[in-house]
């Protein structure tokens, strides 16, 4: 398997599908992956019908990279925000959702329904790290998580011996680091799953502080002691600043719902520069937001941004866009997600030029 040069972006596409868009239109974001939902997927089609269709790539009608996540954080955060939905145990999470009866996601589980998937990069269910918890709690989802990795690696060894995958066809696989803000939990965490053997590592967990700031701490403790050769991923990251400051730090991959969601709620990621070729993104300030939902919008006809080559600021005006908003039409939703994609697969290219 090969993945797109670093750094990439992957949008989150949950269920098989990025909100408003349909495969071309991601396509000619010039997105070059994107992320699916191992916990929806499996809910809500299960492995049968995804090797029915014969894999996610082929359900899609998607050409580029995938990366499935395992499940870990939407189940886990599920279950311990409220344990009437499960229990988390060593062997995995046993869940109820909206009224549906339980099932158990464990390690193996996880990893089969991976490789079912058809993707590109698999990610080992780990135990999240509530950030409230005290250190002894932490610990103990530091070390499930240890113990759910060595499970998922084996099921994933033992899939590529009974598929006969050699190591050009294989996947990628992740391990997820846990451990809240304790940083010795990071590190024991990280010299663990080295020890396990992954081709690279996730930042796992929330990784806000409570003050609202991004915990570059934890990521600079993952690329410290992370062998050189691993991939580092920031699951769930993150806002183009926080891209550019990991990219900094030596991170590779990313994907984040932000772009999409924030599309369809009217808030579009504008380049502050004239062209393309003046975007800096050294520059701390080199984006700003631009909301269509405002009224003087309606007034506006310049493009959305000129820094842009995208369909929306290529073909209709802030005007149109605004319109489309006040009116709750559709197709806001999918010119501001097209926007939105486009802005990202640019920051990319940004920092593929200068990283």
């Amino acid at each position: 398997m090969k993945l797109p040069p670093f750094p990439i972006f992957f949008p989150d596409a949950t269920r098989a599908v990025v909100k408003t868009l349909d495969t071309i239109d991601i396509e000619n974001t010039k997105t070059q992956g994107i992320l699916v939902n191992t916990y929806h997927l499996y809910k809500d089609l299960g492995p049968d019908l995804i090797r029915k269709n014969g894999g996610i790539k082929k359900m899609m009608g998607w050409k580029g990279s995938v990366i499935s996540d395992s499940g870990g954080f939407q189940v886990g955060s599920l279950v311990k925000k409220n344990p009437k939905f499960g229990k988390v145990t060593n062997i995995g999470v046993t869940f109820k959702a909206s009224g549906e009866k339980k099932l158990l996601l464990t390690p193996q589980k996880s990893i089969r329904f991976q490789m079912d998937l058809g993707v590109d990069m698999v990610v080992v269910l780990d135990d999240f790290t509530d950030p409230l918890v005290d250190y002894k709690k932490a610990l103990e989802s530091v070390n499930r998580t240890i113990l759910w990795a060595k499970k998922g690696k084996e099921e994933f060894e033992k899939i590529c011996k009974e598929k006969k995958l050699d190591k050009d066809q294989r996947p990628f696989i992740l391990g997820v680091v846990q451990g809240g803000k304790f940083l010795d939990l990071r590190k024991y965490c990280i010299e663990e799953l080295v020890k396990i053997g992954f081709d690279g590592l996730g930042y796992g967990g929330w990784p806000i502080k409570e003050n609202g700031e991004f915990d570059y701490d934890v990521a600079k403790v993952m690329c410290e002691n992370s062998p050189k050769t691993y991939m580092l991923y920031g699951l769930g990251v993150g806002k183009p600043h926080e891209i550019v400051n990991l990219v900094k730090i030596g991170f590779d991959i990313f994907d984040c719902v932000l772009p999409t969601r924030d599309a369809r709620h009217g808030r579009l990621y504008v380049y502050n520069a004239k062209t393309i070729k003046e975007i800096d993104v050294k520059n701390p300030n080199f984006y700003s937001y631009f909301d269509p939902t405002k009224g003087k919008n309606l007034d506006d006809l310049s493009p959305i941004s000129t820094a842009c080559d995208c369909l929306t600021c290529k073909k209709y005006s802030r005007s149109y866009l605004a319109h489309l908003f006040k009116i709750k039409d559709f197709t806001a939703g999918r010119l501001a997600t097209i926007h939105n994609l486009r802005f990202y697969s640019i920051l990319m290219e940004k920092l593929r030029l200068t990283s």
